[in-house]
């Protein structure tokens, strides 16, 4: 099994999971607590925890057909590390940009990670770049304007990450 089907089957069973725990999405989403009461884990666990079925049906449907096609072109490791490092980087910084700006969101959601691996692609891959850059923009603001409350941020935030670790790799 692919690196990137096991971390689709981990996000299926950490939704379960947070839908059988009472207030499961407070402490594995990442929120203020990270610093108010030591949650340490939280940048991990967000990327695992979903707002409801339809948020994890289209992660987990990008997750499978970029992930997959760029673990077959890097390798596992390669992959492993870009997601799991990247999509961290992009939960630290997603929670610096809610602490800066004093928001009380609660972070979750495969996308920041998701879109650490759009930012790679679009960095090595001329030819489909501006494409994947209106995507970016896409899934960040169209929600928005139709009122449903994102954090498009975090898609920016990763993607640039991504872009930068394709430059320095």
């Amino acid at each position: 099994m692919s690196a990137t089907n096991v971390i689709i089957v981990l996000n299926v069973i950490f939704f379960i999971i947070q839908n059988l725990i009472k207030h499961a999405i407070f402490i594995f989403g990442l929120n203020y607590m990270f610093l108010e009461a030591g949650f340490y884990w939280q940048p991990l666990t967000s990327m695992f925890m979903h707002g409801g079925v339809g948020h994890l049906v289209m992660n987990m449907a990008v997750l499978f057909q970029f992930g997959n096609m760029l673990e077959s072109i890097k390798g596992k490791v390669y992959f492993l590390k870009l997601y799991l490092i990247g999509g961290l980087l992009t939960s630290l910084f997603s929670f610096l940009f809610i602490y800066f700006f004093e928001l009380n969101h609660v972070l979750v959601g495969a996308s920041g990670a998701i879109s650490v691996l759009f930012g790679q692609i679009a960095h090595k891959d001329r030819y489909n770049r501006k494409g994947i850059i209106v995507v970016i923009l896409l899934i960040s603001f169209v929600p928005l304007l139709m009122g449903i409350n994102i954090a498009w941020y975090a898609h920016l935030i990763g993607f640039t990450i991504g872009w930068f670790w394709a430059a320095i790799k």
